[in-house]
């Protein structure tokens, strides 16, 4: 069996999704603090420079995505689809939301190539606009038919299955990390009253 122009395609947007799932997930152990000396697999393991590079490789990936269809007859595809998605010749809901994912991975990694001179505050504002970019990456890889057609989505292909249990994973460690944050803020909270009463002069 031939690999066509959309099965191409397709393969370089799993592998978008894939560098984006993993991109989350290490960003989630930063939050947490996650030493992989201290714990499994007890090894001395720069994961901030994977997480760097799944960045990048996440919106390569995203821009040769669509590249690739310029190739393909039917439907036929010009650079004016990628640029205005809204004339996409097919789906053009499902590719507009795909652009828009595209143009916030490319935000978060700029920004994130920048934050030395964002500094801190402002860069990680930036930083969180993350969970847009992989909500609308969920949303494009889930809905956007194989064959570019308005046909029934098959849930259990097996493209799909993976998006699925990426966005589960990711559903999952975000809400641990915002349980984690809340707790967090909470104990800051209780905290700041002790730290106050210390501080006050005899």
């Amino acid at each position: 069996m031939s690999l066509t122009v959309l099965d191409l395609s397709a393969d370089v947007g799993l592998v978008a999704v894939g560098a984006v799932t993993l991109n989350m997930l290490l960003g989630v152990l930063m939050a947490f603090r996650y030493s992989p000396h201290r714990s499994w697999p007890h090894q001395r393991f720069n994961y901030f420079r994977v997480h760097n590079w799944s960045g990048y490789i996440a919106l390569s990936m995203s821009l040769l995505h669509p590249a690739i269809l310029l190739l393909n007859k039917d439907p036929r595809f010009r650079v004016l689809d990628f640029v205005y998605r809204v004339r996409s010749p097919s789906q053009p809901l499902e590719n507009t939301i795909g652009a828009v994912a595209l143009y916030l991975i490319a935000f978060v990694v700029v920004t994130s190539y920048l934050r030395l001179r964002l500094g801190r505050r402002l860069w990680r504002s930036f930083h969180f606009t993350v969970y847009f970019a992989a909500a609308a990456v969920f949303f494009h890889s889930l809905f956007t038919a194989p064959a570019l057609r308005n046909n029934p989505i098959d849930w259990l292909d097996g493209g799909k299955l993976f998006v699925e249990s990426c966005f589960l994973l990711i559903a999952a460690t975000s809400l641990l990390r915002w349980r984690h944050s809340r707790q967090k803020a909470a104990h800051q909270r209780r905290l700041s009253p002790q730290t106050a009463a210390s501080t006050e002069p005899l």
